[in-house]
């Protein structure tokens, strides 16, 4: 008892040592605390000391009042507290912006701002996001506006790129590419530090090294052989970049994406999946049933809204559906589980379906994981409005065409329909993060 008091005392004590700047303003405190004491003794009538009685004396003598007289106690009291209590609350402020400006150097100009803004988001919705590729990304940047309450729940099979590089080159590494851009949408950081994790070095034929690598791929590598695993590497970067919320693999287990095509083909692998002419009939994992992360399932579990998507259906969103646990978590789900279905057609993974196919292959993949009678999605967002004939235009000679909304195919299903705009104003047809972000915060205010 005695050693947690001394600890204590010696803790409060830290506070005056030379340097911290905060000394001169905690003397303020019983200052302003003496002033608000003198104002309500007058108010109230109370003489707390002789020094009233000396003060009341002189009182009388220069202004012919009574120190109890209410013409004099109430102003004079009054303006001793208002003085006392804007003491108080500068000194409060100044103490606030000395430790606020080591930690958090940013918007000092704006320190109520900044306090105020943090604490709105603290409190926002548990939102619950599982994708990959740019289309999560994009969602977040929208999302962290709203709350920091986020969960990114990010798929791990992409092989192309900087990330299949660092698979191949390190053994069966968790590929990095999907979850970096993840932590950068989320990152809380100067802008720099940003700008450094997305800086990608030159590709240089017939070079390995450096060669078409990311910084922040490289970085998650490093970080993933210092801290043990690769997602305490995930845990350990998201403190660098101070993200708005949180950042989880789907699994850590190393996996691969295969493909079941209609002509009957295997294909090993997103890229080569994603790249072939011949459609998709279905997707597993090699090896089937890896670990789902204990922290996407609590995600899951606590979660006020579930998001699937935006992204590549096959490739990013179903990926997720095929870990057992964390399927079954999402059917378990009290929850809504909400899918941002993609605007356009996606060539090589969805051509030529419509909104209800992407909801019978969500479905179809979940049930072959899990069981017949799992569900994983009650709502769909779809986009109400029609690009650009120009975006489209381009879009067509990729093979690309809006996705056709079948509203009647989708009630059958017991899909609700939510319509919004929530395309990008750009010339790239997109979902816009600020008003995908908002059609999905309010669904958490409705009453389910």
């Amino acid at each position: 008892m005695l050693n947690d008091t001394r600890q204590v005392i010696t803790s409060w004590l830290k506070w005056l040592r030379p340097g911290l700047g905060v000394k001169r303003w905690l003397l303020l405190l019983p200052l302003g605390l003496l002033a608000v004491v003198i104002g309500v003794a007058l108010i109230v009538g109370v003489r707390v000391t002789d020094i009233f009685d000396f003060v009341a004396t002189q009182v009388a003598d220069r202004v012919q009042l009574e120190i109890g007289d209410p013409r004099f106690s109430i102003p004079v009291g009054l303006t001793a507290i208002l003085i006392g209590l804007a003491v108080i609350m500068s000194a409060l402020i100044a103490v606030n912006r000395s430790i606020v400006s080591v930690v958090a150097p940013k918007d000092m100009g704006h320190l109520a701002d900044f306090i105020g803004k943090k604490r709105s988001l603290a409190s926002g919705p548990r939102i619950v996001v599982l994708g990959g590729g740019t289309g999560l990304s994009t969602l977040l940047r929208g999302l962290k506006q709203y709350s920091s309450n986020l969960t990114a729940i990010v798929t791990t099979t992409d092989d192309g790129g900087s990330s299949g590089q660092l698979q191949r080159q390190l053994g069966g590494m968790i590929p990095p590419g999907d979850i970096r851009n993840c932590l950068v949408a989320l990152a809380d950081e100067e802008p720099i530090m940003q700008e450094l994790f997305q800086y990608r070095f030159a590709t240089r034929t017939g070079e390995d090294g450096l060669s078409g690598h990311s910084v922040g791929n490289l970085f998650l590598a490093a970080m993933a052989s210092v801290a043990g695993d690769f997602d305490a590497a995930v845990q350990a970067t998201s403190k660098i970049l101070r993200i708005s919320g949180t950042v989880v693999p789907s699994t850590i287990d190393p996996v691969s994406l295969v493909g079941h095509m209609e002509d009957d083909t295997e294909l090993t692998g997103e890229t080569r999946i994603a790249s072939s002419p011949v459609a998709i009939k279905s997707i597993s994992l090699c090896p089937e049933a890896p670990r789902a992360v204990v922290r996407a399932l609590e995600a899951v579990r606590n979660a006020e809204i579930i998001v699937l998507g935006p992204g590549s259906l096959y490739t990013s969103v179903i990926p997720h559906l095929l870990i057992p646990e964390l399927a079954r978590a999402i059917a378990a789900s009290k929850a809504p589980r909400c899918y941002v279905c993609n605007i356009m057609t996606q060539p090589g993974e969805t051509d030529g379906y419509s909104a209800s196919q992407h909801i019978t292959a969500l479905q179809g993949h979940a049930r072959q994981c899990i069981g017949k009678d799992a569900k994983v999605v009650d709502t769909i967002i779809v986009n109400d409005v029609l690009p650009g004939k120009s975006a489209l235009g381009k879009y067509k000679e990729t093979g690309a065409i809006p996705v056709d909304i079948d509203f009647g195919a989708l009630r059958l299903l017991g899909i609700e329909i939510i319509r919004a705009n929530v395309i990008s104003d750009t010339g790239i047809i997109r979902h816009d993060p600020a008003r995908l972000a908002r059609t999905i915060v309010e669904l958490t205010q409705r009453g389910w």
